[in-house]
Parts: C-alpha cells; sequence; structure tokens
C-alpha cells in the first residue's frame, strides 16, 4: 500500500516513545521507507537499535554524526519524505519547532521538511493544558501542521487527564489517509450504505440477512483514502467503522430510507451496498409473542425502495450505484433492477459463487451498466472496493467530455 513513499517519524523524550515501534514496524509492514529521528531525551526512554532492527535504516540522533551515508542526511530526508509525524511530541519540541528553533537533527531536519506534517502532543495534562503549550500548537496549525488530539485517560506521571498519546493504529489511520492513496476524489462527497437491517417482530425477535457490511465498509474507506468527503449510513455490523468517515448508525429500513434521502440531494456519489430489507412485519408487538402449540405466520408488508426513490429523485450529475446479490440470473436481474431503478451500475454477484458470500473477506463482481458487464476476478473487499470507484470516476468523466 505504501510502496515508494517514504515517511519520517520524529520521537522526543515521553514514556510513550515505545508505541512508536508498533507504528514503524506496521509501516515497513506496508512497504513504506521509514526513518526515524530521535532526541537525546528519547533514547533514554527506547533505544535507537531498535528503530534500526525494524526499519532498516539508521535512526538519527546527532545532526553531526559522520557514521552514515551521506545521501541521508537531514536536508536529503527531508526532500525525499511524502509525510512527517513527530509522536510523542514533548512540550519542549512542541515550543522549538513553533518558534523555528532548530538545534538538533529532528528540529532541523523536520523545518526542511516541505511534505505534511503531523504532530501528537504527548504529557502531563497540566503542561498541556497550559496556555503556552496551547499557543504553541495553534501557532503550528497556523504554520500546516496537523495537530493530533490526545486521548483521555490514566498518564505515567499517575494524573488522569487529557494528555495521552493515541495508540498506533490511530496514529498509523493519519498517515494512510494522506499517502495511501491518490486523492482523485478530493471535492466530492460520497454516501455509502452498509450492513443489514433489522426489522422488529416484537421486543426480542426481528427479521434480517447475513449482511456482515464488509463490502460497504471497504468502499466508504477507500473513497476516504481517496480524498472523499464520506458519509457511511451503516446497519447493526460488529466491525469498526473507518477512521475519518460521518456514520450514521440506523437499524430499520425506513430508518435507512430516512437517513440517506436527508443527504441524498447533496452527494456527488451514492453506491448502495446494504442489504436492506424488502419486508416488514405488518404488525410489531409490544410485549413478546409467548410460544403456542400451533403454528404461527406474520404477515409481512414492503419496505419503502430506497433505490428507487434515489432515481427518481437524483440531481443531473449524481453517479448512483446499487448492488445485487442473486443467487440465479444474476446479469438478467440486475440488468433490470439498472433500468427499473435508474442506475448508472450495479455491482452484481452470485451468493453460490465461491468467495462471494455475505461473510467472506472477498467477492466476485461483475460490473453492469447500460454499456458493458465487466466481470471481475476474485479479490478482496478492498481490492473490489477500489476497481468500482475506479470505474465510476472512468464513467463520470467520460460524462463530462
Amino acid at each position: 500500500m505504501l510502496k515508494g513513499k517514504t515517511v519520517l517519524l520524529g520521537v522526543t523524550g515521553s514514556i510513550a516513545a515505545y508505541k512508536i515501534a508498533y507504528l514503524a514496524s506496521a509501516l515497513k509492514k506496508l512497504h513504506a521507507e521509514v526513518h526515524v529521528l530521535m532526541t537525546k531525551n528519547a533514547t533514554n526512554f527506547i533505544t535507537p537499535i531498535t528503530f534500526e532492527s525494524l526499519t532498516g535504516t539508521k535512526c538519527l540522533v546527532d545532526t553531526f554524526d559522520r557514521n552514515f551515508q551521506f545521501q541521508v542526511e537531514h536536508v536529503s530526508i527531508a526532500k525525499k519524505a511524502d509525510v512527517v509525524m513527530i509522536a510523542p511530541a514533548s512540550a519542549n519540541v512542541i515550543g522549538k519547532l513553533a518558534h523555528g528553533i532548530a538545534d538538533d537533527m529532528l528540529t532541523t531536519t523536520i523545518m526542511a521538511c516541505k511534505c505534511k506534517k503531523f504532530i501528537s502532543p504527548a504529557m502531563n495534562t497540566n503542561m498541556f493544558e497550559n496556555p503556552i503549550l496551547q499557543d504553541n500548537l495553534k501557532t503550528l496549525e497556523h504554520y500546516g501542521y496537523e495537530v493530533i488530539q490526545p486521548a483521555s485517560g490514566y498518564l505515567a506521571c499517575g494524573d488522569t487527564g487529557a494528555g495521552k498519546m493515541p495508540e498506533p493504529e490511530t496514529l498509523l489511520s493519519y498517515i494512510l489517509r494522506e499517502i495511501a492513496a491518490e486523492k482523485d476524489l478530493e471535492g466530492k462527497k460520497v454516501l455509502v450504505t452498509a450492513g443489514p437491517t433489522q426489522e422488529s417482530i416484537d421486543p426480542v425477535r426481528y427479521i434480517t440477512n447475513h449482511s456482515s457490511g464488509k463490502m460497504g465498509y471497504a468502499l466508504a474507506k477507500a473513497a476516504m483514502l481517496r480524498g472523499a468527503d464520506v458519509t457511511l449510513v451503516s446497519g447493526p455490523c460488529s466491525i469498526t467503522p473507518p477512521p475519518f468517515v460521518k456514520v450514521v448508525p440506523v437499524v430499520t429500513a425506513k430508518d435507512m430510507f430516512d437517513a440517506v434521502t436527508f443527504v441524498s440531494a447533496e452527494q456527488d456519489i451514492i453506491i448502495k451496498a446494504a442489504a436492506v430489507a424488502d419486508y416488514r412485519p405488518k404488525q410489531v408487538f409490544d410485549e413478546k409473542v409467548k410460544k403456542q402449540d400451533k403454528e404461527m405466520s406474520i404477515e409481512l408488508k414492503k419496505t419503502d425502495d430506497i433505490l428507487k426513490y434515489l432515481g427518481e429523485h437524483r440531481t443531473p450529475q449524481q453517479f448512483l450505484c446499487g448492488f445485487s446479490m442473486e443467487t440465479q440470473n444474476m446479469i438478467g436481474n440486475s440488468r433490470a433492477k439498472l433500468g427499473k431503478k435508474h442506475l448508472d451500475m450495479v455491482a452484481a454477484n452470485n451468493l453460490k459463487v465461491a468467495g462471494a458470500g455475505f461473510q467472506g473477506d472477498t467477492n466476485v463482481l461483475t460490473l453492469i451498466t447500460q454499456d458493458e458487464d465487466v466481470s471481475l476476478q476474485l479479490m478482496s473487499k478492498e481490492d473490489a472496493a477500489n476497481v468500482i470507484l475506479d470505474k465510476i470516476l472512468s464513467i463520470m468523466k467520460e460524462r463530462e467530455q
């Protein structure tokens, strides 16, 4: 994912420094070239050898260290960097950077960087809330740094409050958002629906389906990484939503209809990946329906057709993509759906095809438009999400010509 990208990690004197070893390792596994810059104080908490072992590059501490190759001196690294993250960032280094003081390898190199810079403060709560520190952070934001707000919790000093460095997974998400993908969806608003809906029978039971939400969540994440402003309307799912995405949780088909139609007019792209119930119980009981000796039947009524509504009320430049899960006549049924609901594309799959089921991490899709059917090979849902977005962008560009 990050092949060909260079990440600079600046580590300062904080007990949270050990967490950056996990971040460096994660970046290396994603094939990034990782360089770690440490202050001398940071070496009291974690050794440079740890980072050198994880990254395969020399960890730089001393500006005047002669034991490294010329091409990795601080100005060259600064020119090569695609993104910089200072984490943990001490109050001392924050103050230096805010006022242009470059007196060690870390501050000197970062001052020479023109790429995106993230800074993650980590310190005692009282230090973090000190107005001088807050002013320094505002100064850094003024100069283009993005400040990652610290978490609240129990700190190493024994206090409880703001100042705790976020977990490595959170820090990684900021880096990925910045450099993991080309920003070809920047400026676009994308709405994705995902997961199942639940239609109550009584306070205990409901009707639902086997959707896990994985395909919709993959689409939302891919669109976010590509620069879109993403809204994810999600039925009940057990997976963690992607970061930097506006999540609107819903339960019933009616909830999803209301949430989608409330924001649909302002969207450039709508991808309906949710498995919405076609029917719901006509009567919902207030109390649990007790088991009886005789058979029981439940009368059902149709739910609102979200895709049909979107197709009938779409804006002229809006792109509308639906999903179709079939067990027979996949192409015919999906093409009928394309026309009947006024869609631009249907992503169709067959539940009986190996690797295309609800709960799995892979999918086998056929992208159906007015002009063609494009059959895709078995691939991860993350890869499938990007292929879908590539196709959408291709069609949208053709329209503009």
